[in-house]
């Protein structure tokens, strides 16, 4: 018996080496096929402090920006950023760009609201009386 006959092994054999064969070119190709994806929880947030860590993962991407700026992404696709936010509505842009060419953006909204604590008051104006005889 000759190893190419039509014997049910071997028909068994070449539907499992093609099902492997398209699952790893599926597997291969999702970075061109769905290309970059930015993960960041919410989007829209409300801080009370000034100083705030924006964190997410990312997939299929080849460079990360923050506003412009390229900040650093683990081998995983974790980043964790800080970023110093102004008084009342502040906007973060996370772009991503793959090895493809495509992009992919996030926009987050912040809003820092100051506690009465935090707030920075006007010097109270003090006299020191000093009598004359």
């Amino acid at each position: 018996m000759l190893p190419y006959s039509e014997s049910k092994i071997t028909k068994t054999v070449l539907v499992i080496f093609f099902i492997i064969l398209i699952g790893y070119g599926y597997f291969e190709a999702r970075g061109l096929l769905f290309g970059p994806r930015i993960d960041v929880g919410t989007q829209m947030t409300v801080s009370h402090d000034q100083f705030v860590h924006i964190q997410g993962t990312t997939d299929h991407i080849a460079s990360l920006q923050m506003n412009g700026r390229p900040i650093s992404v683990t081998e995983s696709g974790a980043f964790d950023e800080a970023y110093l936010l102004v008084p009342g509505s502040n906007r973060v842009v996370l772009s991503a760009k793959d090895k493809y060419g495509n992009f992919a953006s996030k926009t987050l909204t912040i809003y820092f609201v100051q506690t009465p604590s935090a707030q920075t008051a006007p010097p109270q104006a003090t006299s020191t009386g000093t009598t004359t005889p």
